[in-house]
């Protein structure tokens, strides 16, 4: 049963005034707050180590999409148990660790260069043995990058694309990059250090620090700052029109602040990340994901790109979920872990409480 049938809240959702626009919400921004709710579903179902199907979305089931919380997302998990939290703890190896694993930002790529060079660490690194581990690869026709992050090549004096990233972190690493980014009294000022890198620009410097803020090294407030990337100024456009143009950051807070009133409102109780409500990192994904669900359910309303499709389908993992979080956080307890590995089922009651949002929606 439902804590909240849909319209108990009074929300006036005509209009919404942020950053001193009035602004008119499309219907995609009541899927926003759906697809999260049924997107969580699906993650906790997953981890509980429920039998699929986990939802009945069509658009759910057949196309793939990331979790809410992106620290939850596989990419990240593998980050925090064995890049942040795996290896020597010294700030400047934390460091060097996550960037050298970030600017690849593929499993595959990171555990070659561990097989085939040891412990990544800053005070044994080697440009020649990196960049011949690499290379090899290359040459052999491995993909050394992921597709999710569009990684552009530095000009470091460089031929290869990978050589020149090797370059880019001796750049940080020499220019102090680590202690700056470390003494930052503001999240804002550590993303500064990082965008004026070469060829980092501000959604990758975001992202990148984030990744670094969820170690021991960094404790940044999610919520102080959050830099929107292309994807979530399209799922932006599409909840909120042409007027959003510009205010796009200010729109993201608003998520984060009045989320818990949205979710009342449509009826759903929203468990979040073990207790941890939405962070502005998380809404800003939301929109990138809600970009791409609108594609198929809501086909008239336009957004920036003009993509029609959603690319990626969703293929089933039989490997078991990690959940796995900053131990600075205060979660893992509530997950019944102290250290990274599946989380165990939850009771047969808590399996049968939470909702599918959009079965109800849609049905």
């Amino acid at each position: 049963m439902l804590p909240f049938e849909p319209g108990d809240a009074q929300v006036d959702v005509a209009s919404i005034e942020i950053a001193g626009r009035v602004l008119t919400p499309s219907p995609v921004f009541d899927t926003y707050w759906r697809f999260a709710a049924a997107r969580q579903e699906v993650y906790l179902a997953r981890v509980e180590g429920r039998p699929g199907p986990w939802t009945h979305d069509p658009i759910l089931l057949r196309h793939r999409f990331t979790n809410c919380f992106r620290a939850a997302d596989r990419v990240s998990q593998y980050l925090l148990a064995h890049v942040s939290y795996d290896g020597d703890q010294a700030w400047e190896e934390v460091f060097f660790r996550t960037i050298v694993f970030k600017l690849f930002n593929r499993l595959s790529t990171w555990q070659m260069l561990s097989e085939s060079l040891g412990e990544i660490r800053w005070d044994q690194y080697s440009f020649d043995l990196y960049n011949a581990v690499l290379t090899r690869a290359f040459q052999a026709g491995e993909k050394l990058y992921s597709a999710a992050y569009v990684m552009p090549a530095p000009h470091l004096s460089e031929v290869r694309k990978h050589s020149n990233h090797l370059r880019l972190i001796e750049l940080m690493m020499r220019s102090s990059a680590p202690q700056r980014i470390q003494d930052s009294a503001k999240m804002q000022d550590a993303f500064t250090v990082l965008r004026d890198f070469p060829g980092i620009g501000d959604f990758l410097a975001y992202q990148y620090l984030i990744d670094l803020n969820y170690s021991a090294g960094l404790d940044f407030d999610e919520m102080e700052f959050v830099v929107p990337g292309p994807g979530a100024k399209d799922g932006i456009r599409k909840c909120f029109g042409p007027a959003s143009a510009g205010i796009e950051h200010e729109i993201i807070r608003y998520m984060a602040d009045h989320q818990e009133e949205h979710f009342a409102r449509l009826g759903f109780s929203f468990p979040g990340l073990w207790g941890r409500p939405l962070q502005l990192i998380d809404c800003q994904n939301l929109f990138c994901e809600v970009d791409k669900y609108a594609r198929v359910a809501h086909p008239d309303v336009e957004g920036l790109s003009g993509r029609t499709r959603i690319k990626q389908t969703f293929r089933r993992d039989p490997a078991p979920i990690a959940a796995w979080f900053p131990p600075k956080w205060g979660i893992n307890a509530r997950i019944g872990q102290a250290t990274p590995r599946t989380a165990s089922r939850g009771s047969t009651a808590d399996r049968r409480r939470r909702p599918d949002p959009l079965q109800l929606q849609l049905g």
